[in-house]
């Protein structure tokens, strides 16, 4: 039988072909999901589509799981967890689960509030806090060049959340709440990786139960705020739903697509594919929303793909001299 030749990291390069292929469809769904979500009827609010949204990446991720199952991978289900790990497990899902819905009630209203380009551009900073919990929890050192190009990141940041003024008087407000988006997903990756990591848990169940847990907390909250038929009167409103099962499809396509693309190629390399993700969104928003670009947004975005690439690329080069060093003679 004939196997695929290795490459770089283990991985064959049929599978490494297939993951650079995910990672290319994961950028096409991000650049698009801000103008999706931009684009439902009028008079529906953030808080009822990030519902719905998420209702339906349940029903999207559901039978991948059962699959999952029917293919004898039982994962979590199976596993003979001790009374404390189960607890603690549950509680992490349940956790992460409202941190990953407010997350995306907060995608909703700021693509709304601060424009689809806007909120793409603040996604951006996600590299920042990956590296703040890097420290705080791991103790990881930074080289020089990390340095810089994340002070370059944040120069860019700033100059997007200002307007491109450099002023407080130019803060804006909802852009800085779209930075909470990354921040959020950040903890909760963080949090995930520390207490359930080391369970049989897959990452489709782990997909599955972070959208389900999102769908009852986003709910729970219009039920309270809006009572039981506001959410019936939505849920009938066929054009609505359209747009709303549009919304979850994609997004829990790209969930899921991710996870199989990072299976096989770094996470590195898979970040770096799906960098230029804002400027897809970019050019759909002026073609089907009719945004306007600013330049200080086009100047800022080049200025965080610089950051980004040039974040990705020290950080290699710094694990790779860490693991040479290691490495006896």
């Amino acid at each position: 039988m004939r196997t695929a030749p290795l490459v770089d990291g283990g991985h064959t390069a049929t599978g490494v072909g297939v993951g650079i292929a995910l990672a290319f469809a994961c950028l096409a769904i991000l650049g698009v999901m801000p103008v999706i979500s931009n684009s439902r009827p009028a008079g529906f609010d953030a808080l009822s589509f990030a519902v719905f949204l998420s209702l339906w990446q349940v029903v999207v991720v559901l039978p991948l799981v059962v699959g999952e199952l029917i293919a004898g991978r039982p994962g979590i289900f199976a596993a003979s967890l001790g009374r404390q790990q189960r607890n603690r497990t549950i509680a992490t899902i349940i956790g992460t689960g409202a941190m990953f819905g407010l997350s995306t009630l907060l995608y909703v209203l700021t693509a709304e509030r601060s424009g689809a380009v806007a909120m793409a551009l603040a996604i951006q900073a996600y590299p920042l806090f990956a590296m703040l919990w890097e420290r705080i929890f791991l103790h990881r050192g930074k080289s020089l060049a990390e340095l810089v190009f994340t002070a370059l990141l944040i120069g860019a940041l700033v100059y997007l959340a200002t307007s491109g003024t450099w002023r407080i008087a130019g803060l804006s407000l909802w852009f800085l709440l779209a930075v909470a988006i990354p921040f959020l997903w950040s903890v909760a990756h963080v949090i995930i990786k520390e207490e359930i990591g080391a369970t049989p848990i897959s990452p489709l169940q782990i997909t599955f139960f972070r959208v389900a847990v999102s769908a009852v907390f986003l709910a729970a909250i219009m039920l309270a705020a809006d009572g039981p038929g506001r959410l019936l009167d939505d849920a009938l409103n066929g054009p609505y739903q359209e747009v709303a099962a549009l919304m979850g499809a994609v997004y829990g396509l790209e969930l899921v697509l991710w996870f199989y693309a990072v299976r096989t190629i770094d996470v590195s390399l898979a970040s770096s594919i799906t960098v230029p993700a804002p400027a897809l969104t970019m050019v759909l928003a002026v073609l089907f929303l009719g945004e306007t670009i600013k330049a200080y947004q086009v100047a800022a975005m080049a200025i965080v793909f610089i950051a980004i690439y040039g974040l990705l690329i020290a950080g290699n080069r710094r694990r790779r001299r860490e693991a040479s060093a290691r490495t006896p003679d």
